[in-house]
């Protein structure tokens, strides 16, 4: 396939994100933002996070229980 290429400019904390994902990804920056492009226009972006929402709409409970224990004072214990 053919590529074209495209300019943008954004901020460079935008820039920095950017590089550093594309590289945690072992892609080059175009690859990345391709990959960005297709998973938003396919409407894989919007499923996973529907999917997540659901997820901690369902499981918050579990969550909250977690963080109150975590916060319990010391020598708390569970009835």
């Amino acid at each position: 396939m053919a590529k074209t290429q495209l300019g943008a400019r954004v901020d460079e904390d935008v820039a920095e994100l950017a590089k550093k994902r594309a590289a945690d990804l072992g892609l080059s920056i175009g690859d990345y933002l391709a990959r960005l492009v297709q998973d938003d226009a396919s409407g894989l972006r919007a499923r996973a996070l529907d999917a997540a929402a659901r997820f901690l709409t369902e499981h918050q409970a579990v969550f909250d229980e977690a963080e109150e224990a975590q916060q319990a004072p010391r020598g708390a214990r569970a009835a």
